[in-house]
């Protein structure tokens, strides 16, 4: 809260109010530093107000203070100016010294930090990595809704499984089970019938025991659906949007990346795209074991994304290793990932619109079309063909920010041993 009563100049009377991120005094001046709208805000107390040098030095850190007085401008201090203040008034005294530092030094685990997770927030490193994550979202809007998509929210209570598996959430629906949500992705095919172009950015849940430095159990994830186009033309979308967001990033977020220590890249010329058969190629060329057919995990990517570096396309996957929606294409599927070296950030490709193909493919892999009767019904009334894709916006964050841990960009993450704060 900051309220320039006479304007930003000298003398003028000022009223602001933060919480204390760091004070020192030394002998008869004291320096206050205000975290006011997640920026630094100096106060300084002279020696010729030893009321206020007495208040200000019981003042704890981590307090909220309200200061009113008169502005001094100088290019010392954070803004450019200072208050003199003339009355410090403790809105919300701290009890307690958090166990680390806002301004650096050692930090204790993320798990002890996410105890008192508001409070871990303060850091500077912590807020600039959430006003990026604000950036990333913002610029993702203004990218979609420029060429011609609308934002839409589908519901996350559902009644079957999205993609099959037995990774779901299950829940009491009244007298009823029901789960929650691992994609919005049948909803968003169905929503292109009338819209064409959408998309949604909200959470995922999927219920698998993992507790690694990339997975959570509740994730958000940015899903685009287009009509009339195919996978090479939502993938070059996908390509725009990856480009159009970093540019941004990188002009509006100049000082959170300054905080973070933290360059960031974005490609130059267009994003390299293999298919999966040169994939496997690359990795037995390197001495890894791996058929075709086989799914690419931790290992082989690590090894592909060395050899790759930075953002990379995987397309033509088998068919095998793609959910029941994706288009068939012989033995492979019309299909890509995203990566960013081993860091898989993206998934796509064309769906199947033709009711017939798609009964067949969930009998392929097991399902009962029966569930899915609420989905298959709508193709009877002239499914176009489409394409989409799912942006992991967590795993984005852990590329822009340089952070190795996912749960450092997630506000408030859910894993398999955390449902608090």
């Amino acid at each position: 809260m900051l309220k320039l009563k006479e304007g930003l100049k000298e003398g003028g009377r000022v009223v602001a109010g933060g919480w204390l991120a760091s004070k020192r005094v030394q002998g008869d001046i004291a320096f206050l530093v205000l975290f006011e709208s997640g920026k630094e805000l100096q106060v300084t107390i002279k020696g010729d107000n030893k009321r206020l040098l007495e208040k200000a030095e019981k003042i704890r850190e981590h307090s909220s203070l309200i200061v009113e007085g008169t502005i001094h401008l100088t290019e010392k201090a954070p803004r450019g100016y200072e208050i003199y203040p003339t009355k410090i008034r403790i809105v919300s005294p701290a009890k307690k010294i958090p166990p680390f530092h806002v301004y650096g030094g050692n930090l204790p685990s993320i798990d002890k930090r996410l105890d008192i997770r508001a409070v871990d927030l303060r850091r500077v490193k912590a807020m600039a990595i959430f006003k990026l994550r604000h950036l990333l979202l913002k610029s993702c809007r203004e990218f979609l809704s420029k060429r011609g998509f609308i934002e839409v929210q589908t519901s996350k209570i559902i009644s079957s499984a999205t993609e099959g598996g037995a990774a779901l959430f299950p829940i009491m629906y009244y007298d009823k089970e029901a789960f929650l949500a691992q994609s919005p992705q049948l909803y968003k095919e169905q929503l292109i019938m009338a819209f064409e172009k959408v998309f949604e950015i909200g959470p995922i849940f999927r219920a698998e025991p993992f507790r690694t430095l990339r997975h959570l159990s509740e994730a958000f994830s940015l899903d685009v659906e287009q009509a009339f186009v195919d996978y090479r033309e939502i993938m070059d979308l996908l390509e725009e949007l990856v480009k159009y967001v970093l540019t941004e990033i990188a002009n509006e977020g100049k000082e959170e990346l300054k905080d973070l220590r933290y360059e960031l890249e974005i490609p130059e010329g267009p994003i390299p795209r293999i298919t999966y058969d040169q994939a496997i190629e690359i990795l037995q060329g390197k001495g890894i074991e791996v058929n075709w057919g086989d799914d690419l995990g931790t290992k082989e990517l690590e090894v592909l994304g060395s050899e790759m570096n930075g953002y990379y396309f995987i397309t033509d996957w088998p068919l095998s290793l793609k959910p029941f929606y994706i288009m068939p294409k012989g033995r492979l599927s019309e299909s890509f990932d995203l990566m960013y070296k081993d860091l898989e950030l993206s998934s796509g490709g064309t769906r199947i619109h033709r009711k017939s193909l798609l009964v067949k493919r969930l009998k392929e892999q097991g399902l009962k079309p029966k569930g899915f009767d609420y989905h298959l019904r709508v193709f009877d009334y002239g499914m176009p063909p489409h394409a989409g894709f799912g942006l992991g916006i967590d795993r984005f964050m852990m590329v822009i920010t340089g952070v190795n841990n996912i749960r450092e960009v997630v506000l408030y993450p859910r894993d398999v041993r955390r449902l608090i704060p």
